[in-house]
């Protein structure tokens, strides 16, 4: 191509050679170019036109000749110049400073970890609702012992969510991940409405997870997390759409629904996994004591179908400060604060620890029929020398889908409340749930459900106060709609 051979300096030297040349061969005149020599003719006219037929044959050859110059040094520009580029761009590398090995240059990794980020990213949204009625009339329309369906005779917002996730997928290069779930309704009041776990519910209340992953290039891989996630103690969760009931267990309501701290994961074969935590408490968005709670678990995948997780954790949910709401001025002068809340410690705190051993199992017998079970022992003491209190128990879990839009599914738990762990009193609970499914379209669930619960006491709200029920039968109806890209559970 003409205009990038020419830039060269030593082509611009042979062009300007060339035009020289032709220039000073067209500005010679007649009499300075006559040829002398003993075959010149002796008439002036004769003379003058061999000098002319002479001077145009030699500046024919000339052209000739430049010409076949031209195109020679073109071919050999033509060879030349797609080796010299390479050594252009390792001149011009040298010139710049090495980088470490295994990083890259500022400039180039910041668009890198964003692109990672935004690869694959989902937003998603989810609303959930429902209507529950209670066959006791209980006072103030409160149902007894329940986690989420709280509410009797009552249209209920249970929880609006919004999840917006970046999982890691090293698998295809990326090894980095985010995760953020916001909630609000009733929900939000059961997770984190309790001052006893939380010294500001409020600061945290809708963030009900909030975390960054780290995928290891260890073993099949350890997978590390930092944040505010959901608790895997127990076998349900948070989210209705994924659980086989609408209404939970005991068993939710009373497990760990979260911590704050860091979690890893090692997969060491196909089929078996270890956790280990260490975490401000149970359903601790801030620590209330100096104590790190941990957990170490083992997961067992022996076939696609079967999966079997246990779990041991091992805590101190007992604070050694309180929050005060209205101080006065004294101890406004006197006491430290965090962002202008006063904290004042307590004398002789309680240092009795929590101690939960869990396991749950699910089978995928076939396409349409699962069977799941869990079994749960807790223990706790007040002080390292008091008595324990304990809760032990289990739940059984069937789920049948009919065809592509009805399921069927149904629970049976027990729980012996031994020192009113759990329920504030010592008791013998158990109760069975019957669900029915109904998805009329894609993103769209509608849930009728009928439980009933039972204690050995007169423990279950009635229609006053004075007059408490042995059981508590409920009907209800949930519907839930959900969008966005995220597949599997949430």
């Amino acid at each position: 191509m003409p205009g990038p051979l020419l830039s060269r300096p030593w082509t611009a030297g042979l062009a300007a050679a060339i035009a020289l040349s032709t220039s000073a061969a067209t500005a010679q005149t007649p009499e300075a170019t006559a040829p002398s020599g003993p075959f010149v003719q002796s008439t002036p006219e004769a003379a003058a036109a061999k000098s002319a037929d002479q001077r145009i044959s030699d500046l024919s050859r000339e052209v000739e000749e430049l010409k076949d110059l031209v195109h020679q040094l073109q071919d050999q520009v033509a060879k030349v110049a797609p080796a010299a580029q390479p050594a252009a761009t390792t001149q011009a590398a040298a010139t710049q400073p090495p980088a470490a090995e295994g990083t890259e240059t500022s400039g180039a990794a910041a668009p890198k970890v964003a692109a990672d980020v935004l690869r694959g990213m989902t937003i998603n949204a989810m609303l959930d609702t429902y209507y529950d009625y209670n066959f006791n009339s209980p006072v103030g329309r409160v149902n007894s012992l329940r986690a989420y369906d709280v509410s009797s005779n009552s249209f209920s917002l249970n929880q609006a969510d919004l999840l917006v996730e970046s999982a890691a997928d090293p698998a295809n290069g990326k090894r980095l991940g985010m995760r953020l779930d916001l909630q609000y309704g009733q929900a939000t009041s059961t997770l984190q409405g309790n001052p006893a776990n939380e010294l500001r519910p409020d600061v945290y209340r809708n963030v009900f997870q909030a975390y960054g992953t780290y995928v290891f290039p260890l073993e099949k891989g350890l997978t590390v997390d930092f944040g505010k996630w959901a608790s895997s103690l127990g076998l349900e969760g948070n989210y209705t759409k994924d659980q086989l009931n609408y209404s939970r267990s005991y068993w939710f309501n009373y497990l760990p629904f979260y911590h704050t701290g860091m979690r890893a994961k090692l997969a060491v074969t196909d089929q078996v996994a270890l956790n280990a935590w260490i975490t401000n408490g149970t359903q601790q968005s801030e620590p209330f004591n100096n104590y790190k709670d941990w957990l170490l678990g083992l997961v067992l995948t022996p076939s696609p179908a079967v999966s079997w997780t246990l779990n041991y954790y091992q805590g101190q949910e007992h604070p050694d400060v309180l929050y005060l709401q209205n101080p006065t001025a004294a101890q406004q002068q006197s006491l430290p604060n965090e962002q202008g809340t006063y904290i004042v410690p307590i004398a002789n705190p309680p240092d009795g620890k929590l101690q939960i051993t869990d396991s749950y199992l699910t089978w995928q017998v076939s396409k349409a029929l699962t069977l799941a079970a869990e079994a749960d022992y807790v223990q706790q003491r007040l002080y390292s020398y008091s008595s324990p209190q304990r809760v032990q128990g289990g739940a059984f879990y069937v789920g049948y889908q009919l065809s592509s839009a009805f399921a069927f599914s149904a629970r049976v738990e027990y729980l012996a409340d031994i020192g009113g762990l759990f329920s504030g009193t010592t008791q013998y609970l158990k109760e069975a749930t019957m669900t029915l499914d109904y998805r009329p379209t894609d993103g769209m669930l509608i849930r009728g459900e009928f439980r009933r619960d039972q204690s050995n006491r007169r423990y279950f709200l009635g229609h006053t106060l004075d007059d408490p029920k042995e059981s508590q039968p409920t009907l209800g109806i949930g519907l839930m709609w959900w969008l966005g890209q995220k597949e599997g559970a949430w």
